[in-house]
């Protein structure tokens, strides 16, 4: 079993939850995502996170949700253990461990306020989940209301030794990157592996600012890829084929819509069979489908990878 290290880098996609119509998880469609994100050369996959609609599952469903991912890949799988309770987070994280999980991520509860009260819940959660499992800081201050500064980023990761990955997603977020690798290089932060969310809106510019990939569910994860291994090589190239897909991530980003819009896509491009979501959510009315199909439509003249079969 390979762990996640405070150099892991890549991409790690952020893989939805399929359900049937009726709500019931469809592992058939599960098989098909891991296999299509193996396929695009991702770096490693993260289950169970928001997108993955985690609290909408019980336990028996999310371990066994792991189990079934990690049966049919040899590629590193980092789960989401965020729970109200360091027992039932520490319960789900020994099950998913054992399973073969790579690492586990931690979003903060929204009742921190302190720098203190951040950096002490992240120590307690280390303790509960064990020191030889590492572990993910989920860092989105947008979702969560919890601001984390570079400096108690910089406290949580020199206290915690399993502590190997931030998860970025603070917006803005780019001077916060660029802050954090000065810290490093200036011996006040240990080395730790950055990858970004939010749908990848600022990848291109994230890893010129240091981060080392992306961990988010964009709906053509073959462009997260692109960008993670073209950025440094050919700038103008690896933004022009940023600049197409653009829309789309715009589109994919509205709040509490951009789940539903992921999984219609990879619907119609045949990774699900259902873009069900667990209630509560959204749906989508045909204007907005309609309104995604043309920046499908459009976004087929620069991509020949954008093939939809439903």
């Amino acid at each position: 079993m390979t762990l996640i290290t405070r150099d892991t880098s890549g991409v790690f996609a952020i893989a939805p939850t399929p359900f049937d119509p009726g709500g019931v998880i469809d592992f058939e469609s599960l098989t098909r995502l891991v296999a299509f994100y193996e396929s695009i050369g991702v770096a490693g996959l993260t289950l169970l996170g928001q997108l993955g609609e985690a609290p909408k599952l019980t336990h028996e469903e999310s371990v066994r949700i792991v189990r079934h991912v990690v049966e049919r890949t040899s590629l590193p799988i980092v789960v989401g253990v965020s729970a109200s309770g360091f027992a039932a987070m520490a319960a789900l994280t020994a099950e998913v461990m054992d399973a073969g999980a790579a690492g586990v991520m931690i979003a903060p509860p929204n009742t921190l306020r302190t720098d203190d009260q951040i950096v002490q819940y992240y120590e307690g959660a280390a303790h509960a989940i064990g020191d030889s499992v590492p572990f993910v800081v989920q860092d989105y201050p947008l979702s969560f209301s919890v601001v984390m500064t570079p400096s108690v980023i910089a406290r949580i990761a020199g206290t915690v030794p399993n502590c190997v990955m931030l998860k970025h997603e603070d917006w803005p977020g780019l001077e916060k990157i660029s802050t954090l690798r000065r810290l490093e290089g200036e011996g006040m932060l240990p080395r730790l592996s950055i990858l970004c969310g939010n749908g990848g809106l600022f990848l291109d510019f994230e890893i010129e600012r240091g981060a080392d990939g992306a961990m988010t569910g964009y709906c053509f994860p073959e462009l997260l890829v692109d960008i993670v291994e073209s950025a440094a090589v050919d700038r103008d190239a690896a933004h022009d084929v940023f600049d197409a897909h653009l829309p789309l991530l715009r589109y994919e980003q509205q709040p509490l819509l951009g789940l539903a819009v992921r999984k219609y896509v990879m619907t119609r491009r045949g990774l699900l069979a259902s873009d069900t979501q667990r209630s509560p959510r959204p749906m989508l009315t045909e204007t907005t489908r309609a309104e995604i199909d043309y920046l499908l439509a459009r976004l087929a003249r620069h991509d020949s990878r954008v093939i939809l079969v439903n």
